[in-house]
């Protein structure tokens, strides 16, 4: 794989995962002081697009979404998913 599009891969690893995070922990926050939610559907996407590493943390850090098996059981799979694909990608080329 070309240097650049390296570089772009894990650059972009890196922004959507600290989005993921930032997302979860604000959704946890809206949720103690009753204000608007992230939607689900939203964080799910979040998490599918890459994000699932540190939200999976930040579920754990601020015990969020930790009662929802869907949530416990897909972000580690997701995550798992994620460091594979990009450790392939990194070693292939």
């Amino acid at each position: 794989m070309h240097p650049a599009l390296q570089t772009a891969l894990l650059v972009y690893a890196a922004f959507i995962n600290v989005l993921a995070f930032t997302l979860c922990v604000y959704d946890k926050r809206a949720a103690i002081k009753k204000r608007r939610r992230i939607s689900e559907k939203t964080l799910f996407a979040v998490s599918i697009l890459g994000g699932a590493a540190l939200f999976f943390i930040a579920m754990l850090l601020v015990r969020h979404k930790t009662r929802q098996p869907r949530f416990m059981i897909l972000m580690p799979l997701f995550a798992l998913g994620h460091i594979a694909l990009i450790v392939w990608l990194l070693i292939s080329a």
